[in-house]
C-alpha cells in the first residue's frame, strides 16, 4: 500500500501527512545550516544551537507522530496498518537525515572548514544539490508523481555512486590524511541523506514490502 492519503485525503491521517512534510524542512534547515559552517566558513557556535534545536524539534514530531499512529490504529482497526508501517519508517528516515546535519556539524566543530580551498566550489555545487532534493522530496510526497518519483530516484542513484567515487578516491589519495579524511567522510554523510530521501520517495510510490529493499531483497539504505 502507497502513502496515497497525501492525494485522497480519505485516511483520517492529514495531520500526519503535513507534519512529515514539515518535518522534512526543518531537516533542510539543519542541513543547510551545518553546511554553511563547514563550506563557508560559518561559526559552528553561532548555528549549533540552532541545529541542535531543530534536531530536538524533528525528535520529538517523530515520537508525538508514532504515538497518534498507535492510536490511529487502536481506534479504526487495521484498514490503514499499511499507511500507518509506511508512515513509521519514513519518519524514522526523517529523523536519520537530521542526525547526519549534526554529524556535518560536528566537523565543523572539530576545525573542519573548506571555506577558501581549492576544490570548495565543487562541494558548494553538491551541497546546494543536495539541499534542493529535500524540496522536490517533499513535493513528491505531496503530489504523489510517480514519473517525477522515478526521476528523483535515477538521480539520487547517480549521485550516491559518485559520493561513493569520491569516498574511494580519498581513501587512496596521496594528500594528508588530515586533508583526504574530511572530505571522505563528508561524502559519506551526504551518501547516506540522499539515499534516506530515496527512500522516503519510495515510500510514495511503492508498497510497504518493497520499502528499503532493491530487486531481490538487498537493502537499498546504508544508515
Amino acid at each position: 500500500m502507497v502513502l496515497s492519503f497525501f492525494k485522497r485525503g480519505e485516511s483520517g491521517l492529514e495531520h500526519v501527512a503535513h507534519q512529515t512534510i514539515s518535518m522534512l524542512g526543518d531537516a533542510r534547515h539543519s542541513f543547510d545550516l551545518a553546511s554553511t559552517a563547514v563550506l563557508a566558513g560559518a561559526d559552528p557556535a553561532a548555528v549549533g544551537a540552532d541545529i541542535r534545536a531543530t534536531d530536538e524539534r524533528i525528535n520529538a514530531a517523530e515520537q508525538k507522530l508514532r504515538s497518534e499512529l498507535v492510536v490511529h490504529v487502536a481506534v479504526q482497526g487495521g484498514g490503514d496498518i499499511g499507511l500507518v508501517l509506511g508512515y513509521t519508517l519514513l519518519l524514522k528516515k526523517i529523523e536519520r537525515i537530521g542526525d547526519q546535519a549534526k554529524n556535518i556539524l560536528d566537523l565543523a566543530e572539530e576545525g573542519i572548514s573548506l571555506a577558501g580551498a581549492d576544490d570548495v566550489e565543487m562541494f558548494i555545487s553538491r551541497r546546494q544539490q543536495i539541499s534542493q532534493m529535500y524540496v522536490e522530496a517533499a513535493d513528491i510526497l505531496a503530489t504523489q508523481d510517480a514519473d517525477r518519483a522515478r526521476a528523483f530516484l535515477a538521480a539520487s542513484r547517480e549521485l550516491n555512486a559518485e559520493c561513493e567515487a569520491k569516498v574511494h578516491e580519498y581513501m587512496h589519495s596521496d594528500r594528508p590524511g588530515h586533508w583526504a579524511v574530511p572530505r571522505a567522510i563528508l561524502h559519506r554523510y551526504w551518501k547516506r541523506i540522499v539515499a534516506n530521501l530515496a527512500g522516503i520517495v519510495t515510500a510514495a510510490i511503492e508498497p510497504i514490502s518493497s520499502l528499503d529493499y532493491l530487486e531481490g531483497g538487498a537493502t537499498d539504505i546504508v544508515d
